[in-house]
């Protein structure tokens, strides 16, 4: 049996490091072919709505039908993800239309407070019931790619 805690933690701090490597293309740390802004921070954008729709989808219905007193939490937690989806998106239009480092490093900025916000409240509030949860043994279909 998987330990989706463990997972799921793995997964925000795999999160964590791609946003801190989103960071530091901005700031032109990467001098080798291939290892620029747009991989860096178009990977991270990536990862992080594909975590989430996979939650979404997998996850959190699994949750909600053996622990339908949850559905509150869940529905937090799926109103954080279209705020980190508005806010992905504004990154995108951002790295887009060239925008400069400061402005790129405000985009990331306020993902990053909410997905930190996001992440505590998820780990505080779920990660007892995922270890004591039946879930199938395949965590990418819950938890996405990053799992």
């Amino acid at each position: 049996m998987v330990a989706f805690s463990t997972q799921l933690r793995g997964v925000h701090q795999r999160l964590r490091q791609a946003l801190d490597l989103a960071r530091r293309s901005i700031d032109g740390e990467f001098e080798e072919v291939g290892q620029d802004l747009l991989i860096y921070c178009r990977g991270f954008c990536a990862a992080l709505s594909g975590h989430h729709q996979s939650e979404d989808r997998g996850l959190f219905p699994e949750i909600t039908a053996a622990h339908p007193e949850l559905a509150p939490v869940i529905a937090n937690l799926v109103r954080d993800h279209n705020m980190l989806e508005h806010l992905l998106g504004g990154f995108a239009a951002a790295i887009d239309a060239g925008a400069d480092d400061d402005t790129l490093h405000r985009h990331l900025d306020g993902i990053g407070a909410v997905m930190e916000t996001h992440f505590g409240y998820e780990e505080r509030q779920l990660l007892t019931v995922l270890d004591t949860l039946a879930l199938g043994d395949d965590p990418k279909a819950l938890l996405g790619d990053l799992a």
